[in-house]
Parts: C-alpha cells; sequence; structure tokens
C-alpha cells in the first residue's frame, strides 16, 4: 500500500510544491522607489556632467618659507581673511637673537663711518700746532748757532768736525718741523676717502645682513597670499611645520566668492559643448537646491577620468573635458568639494544622412 499509493502521493505533493515555487519566483521584482527625484534638465538638448565645487581661485595649499615649531596659529575653519593677514607664525627665538647682534654690527659699522667723515677732532690741532711751533723755534736755534760757527773769520778756531755737526743740527731741526707740519696737515685734512668709502661699504654690508635676518623673521609669519576663506586646518601650535610638498597641507584656502564648478564632460561629448553655453547645477541629493551657471573656461587638457560619482552606470575608462563655470553661492547650502549635477545647453547630436548610391548605364548617364 506504501509504495503503491503514499510514495506517489508525496512525488506529486513535492512537483507541485516545486512548480508553485518557480512560479512565484518568476514573478518581477518592483523597482525601489528613490530616496530623492534625480535631477532634470530643462534643456531641450543637453550634455550631463557631474561637478565639483571648488574655490575660484581653486584650492590654495599654504606651505612655509622656513621649517619650525608652529607658535601660534591665528586662524581657525571658516576664517575669512585679507591678503596679507597672518595664518600661522613659527619659533622666532633664534633669529631675534641673530637680529640683535646683526643691529649692533651694523652700529658699529655707521658709528665708524660717522667718526671718519668728523676727522679731525678739534682737540687733536692744537697739541700739532704746538709741535709745529717747537720744531720751528729748534730749527732757528740751530740755525743761529750754525751762523755763530759760520762767523768765524778764523777757520782754526773751530773744529771742522765741530761745524759739521751744527749743519747736521739744522738739517735734523728742518726735517722734525717738516715732519709736524706734516702731520698737522694729515690731521687737518681729515680722513682719507678711499677709507670711508671702505667703512661706507662695511656699513652697507652690515645693513645688508639686518635686512636679511629681519626678511628671515617675517617670513617665519605665513601670511595669506589672496583675500579668501580657510577651508582646512591641519597645524596645531607646538608641530613641526615642514617645508615642500606635503601629503596634508598645512591650511587649504581660497577665494569663495563667486565659487566655481569643474563638470567632466565625457570626450565623445565634448564636441557639444561650446564657449559660452548656460548650464544649471543642482545639489545632489536635492533637485530643488540649483543655481544657474556662466561659462569661465575650458581646460583645454583632456585627461583620464578621476572624480568618480560611484554610480554602477559610470563609465570610468573614458576621458573628460574639463569644463569649469561659476555661480554666486548667497544663501545656498552649497560646500567646497560637494558633488553638483550639472546640465549644459548643447547642440543636438547630429541626423546622418541616408548613404544614396548611383549607378551609371552604357551610356554615362545616371
Amino acid at each position: 500500500m506504501i509504495r503503491k499509493y503514499l510514495l506517489p502521493f508525496v512525488a506529486l505533493l513535492g512537483f507541485c510544491f516545486a512548480v508553485w515555487m518557480v512560479v512565484r519566483g518568476a514573478k518581477p521584482v518592483p523597482a525601489a522607489k528613490p530616496v530623492t527625484q534625480p535631477a532634470q534638465s530643462e534643456y531641450r538638448a543637453f550634455v550631463a556632467g557631474a561637478g565639483i565645487v571648488e574655490p575660484a581661485s581653486e584650492d590654495i595649499a599654504i606651505g612655509t618659507n622656513l621649517p619650525g615649531i608652529v607658535e601660534k596659529v591665528f586662524v581657525s575653519i571658516g576664517t575669512r581673511v585679507k591678503a596679507g593677514d597672518p595664518l600661522f607664525s613659527i619659533d622666532s627665538r633664534q633669529l631675534d637673537a641673530e637680529l640683535a647682534i646683526r643691529q649692533a654690527e651694523l652700529k658699529v659699522a655707521q658709528d665708524t663711518v660717522a667718526r671718519l667723515k668728523s676727522m679731525p677732532r678739534p682737540e687733536e690741532l692744537p697739541p700739532l700746532a704746538a709741535e709745529v711751533g717747537a720744531a720751528e723755534a729748534s730749527l732757528g736755534d740751530a740755525k743761529t748757532a750754525l751762523a755763530l760757527y759760520d762767523g768765524v773769520t778764523d777757520k782754526r778756531a773751530i773744529r771742522q768736525e765741530e761745524l759739521d755737526r751744527r749743519r747736521f743740527a739744522v738739517q735734523v731741526a728742518q726735517a722734525r718741523l717738516d715732519k709736524a707740519k706734516a702731520a698737522l696737515s694729515l690731521t687737518q685734512a681729515g680722513a682719507w676717502k678711499p677709507e670711508i668709502e671702505i667703512a661706507q661699504a662695511q656699513a652697507n654690508a652690515a645693513a645688508a645682513q639686518l635686512n636679511a635676518v629681519k626678511t628671515d623673521v617675517d617670513r617665519l609669519t605665513v601670511r595669506a597670499p589672496i583675500d579668501g576663506q580657510v577651508l582646512r586646518v591641519k597645524i596645531r601650535p607646538g608641530e613641526y611645520a615642514q617645508v615642500g610638498p606635503l601629503a596634508t597641507s598645512l591650511i587649504v584656502m581660497g577665494k569663495t566668492n563667486p565659487m566655481h564648478v569643474r563638470v567632466d564632460v565625457d570626450e565623445h561629448e565634448a564636441w557639444r559643448v561650446k564657449a559660452g553655453s548656460p548650464a544649471k547645477a543642482s545639489v545632489r541629493g536635492n533637485r530643488s537646491i540649483e543655481t544657474p551657471l556662466s561659462f569661465v573656461r575650458f581646460e583645454p587638457y583632456v585627461i583620464p577620468k578621476k572624480s568618480l560619482t560611484g554610480e554602477s552606470t559610470e563609465r570610468v575608462d573614458t576621458r573628460v573635458l574639463q569644463v569649469v563655470y561659476s555661480f554666486e553661492p548667497k544663501d545656498l547650502q552649497i560646500f567646497i568639494g560637494q558633488q553638483m549635477d550639472v546640465f549644459i545647453d548643447a547642440e543636438p547630436y547630429a541626423v546622418e544622412q541616408p548613404v544614396t548610391t548611383t549607378t551609371t548605364n552604357k551610356s554615362g548617364g545616371e
């Protein structure tokens, strides 16, 4: 009985269950409703692209001229700055000490130039003039003695050696007088011009060294290159600031009014976009937040696509033409680095004309 009736019944029941499961699983799965409605274009013919919001000046990665420990950070994220405003400063104690040394060296060099230019000192002239007077008196005494010996008529009364000594005494006295007059003239003439020029050159060199140290001290304070807004701060007091390109910029800033949108246009549709073409952009996730765009420029170098939206239908093995548009942020809730859906008014696709062929008859007519 079991083999005759029960087993066929169980087999029939399993077959019916399998058919029911197959029929149930073959029903189409209803499409899930989107969380938000996708953006739509108002243009009859358009090119769609994903855009990245960026500052009008593009991102400016702020670096430092000199390495060192950060002493103070003057800004925070979102701070609006003017060109020349300080952003952060590096510890300057070593350069401050060197600055004091250079200032002292410049003071010494300047005082040396002033001393040379003020020569001679009034106190130096009277002693030299007195020496000239003494030399003149000594010369007169020597000449008088020589004249006395020369006036003797009988040369046998004096020795020749004594007469020669009196003559030499006159020459010595004359030499001393010449020396005293030369010393007085030298002092009255003041400092030698080349000596003043050398001292002035040394003072100029000291001033240049002082200015170089002042420049380095000023370079320790990093300032904003343009008017803009601080977008990111990745440096804190006490941290070491390195020079050169970094994986993470110390501070990122840019001009955020107006903002720019960098749109990636597939190279296959690049020919449809013309300079000055109007466009509109809407925020991803809320198509009601939209803004008109003004054409700025083409980036004429076509590059491999790097900015990805993550959509399953997105092509990644392509090259794109980047088109830059601008807009006024006003009160729109739009941030730097945000993705936007952009629609550009473009030329429609050309309608291809059918290819016609002609035949030639034997007489040459068509």
